[in-house]
């Protein structure tokens, strides 16, 4: 595996790759790989000939109250498992090489921000694009990765390579749990005893409401008022929200929609996590 640092440097290792015609898959991150991480990295490396991965804690998409300092890194740790996972190409730059000034111009996004994390952080899909966009340019793959779990970005990344006729696939990959259910997170470290003990409920309940709205009996509406009513018992957390939304669009939900997203936000005292479920009707 090569570690590079540098824009140029990764520009010379993907010419070489382009110039010997081999696929490219790749997984962006912000490190402190968890195994949601690692099942990106193992579908991607069963699917092409190079596997990239990137490694940056993107400032942009962090808001002034919001954990920049304290997200977790740990790159030795990180390029271990990058190793034993036969990652090919490790991008590693510090923020002075992806933005060597102040952005003159970045990546607005007008549609599904409004919904879901983006209604509570403005601006975070712009610093999510802007940073994927450049990536994407730097790193040329034929497909990229992301985890299902943050369905907002994934929708939003696919409707930005849309928007740019960009030569990438989006490939969503499926959330990876514990075994209690919680959602793998980064975040999930900051999680007291107590609060770990919780978490778990959040999946629960958006299983049994995936049954709910398979039967057909309940309105939107209802549906949210279940879940929110359910999660109420949450002690150490407090609801940042719930929606129910067509998928991918991020639309309100009518009857004829079949394809459904419910999720969730909630707020711990030092994480705050979010989860999902994508929801087939008539399946």
């Amino acid at each position: 595996m090569r570690v590079v640092k540098t824009i140029n440097a990764l520009r010379e290792e993907i010419t070489a790759v382009k110039r010997k015609q081999q696929s490219i898959g790749f997984v962006p991150t912000m490190g402190y790989l968890h195994e949601g991480h690692m099942s990106l990295i193992e579908e991607a490396r069963r699917q092409h000939d190079i596997v990239v991965l990137s490694i940056f804690v993107n400032p942009l998409q962090f808001g002034p109250n919001e954990d920049l300092e304290r997200y977790p890194r740990d790159f030795v740790r990180d390029e271990n498992i990058a190793k034993e996972l036969g990652v090919d190409l490790l991008f590693y730059p510090d923020t002075k090489e992806m933005y060597p000034a102040d952005p003159s111009m970045t990546i607005h996004v007008t549609e599904g921000v409004n919904v879901l994390c983006g209604k509570s952080r403005p601006g975070h899909f712009d610093g999510v694009t802007t940073v994927v966009m450049k990536l994407f340019m730097l790193v040329q793959p034929d497909q990229a990765y992301f985890g299902q779990k943050d369905a907002q970005q994934v929708a939003i990344i696919t409707n930005m390579v849309d928007m740019f006729n960009i030569p990438v696939e989006v490939i969503p990959c499926p959330t990876v749990r514990e075994e209690d259910g919680l959602a793998k997170s980064s975040r999930n470290v900051y999680l007291t005893d107590e609060e770990r003990q919780e978490a778990p409920l959040i999946y629960q309940v958006l299983t049994q409401a995936r049954s709910l709205i398979k039967e057909g009996e309940l309105s939107p509406n209802e549906i949210v008022q279940f879940v929110k009513k359910e999660l109420n018992s949450l002690q150490h957390a407090e609801m940042d929200y719930v929606e129910l939304l067509t998928y991918p669009k991020l639309m309100p939900v009518t009857e004829k929609d079949k394809t459904i997203l419910l999720a969730v936000a909630y707020t711990f005292k030092h994480a705050r996590l979010i989860d999902n479920i994508i929801v087939s009707k008539g399946e």
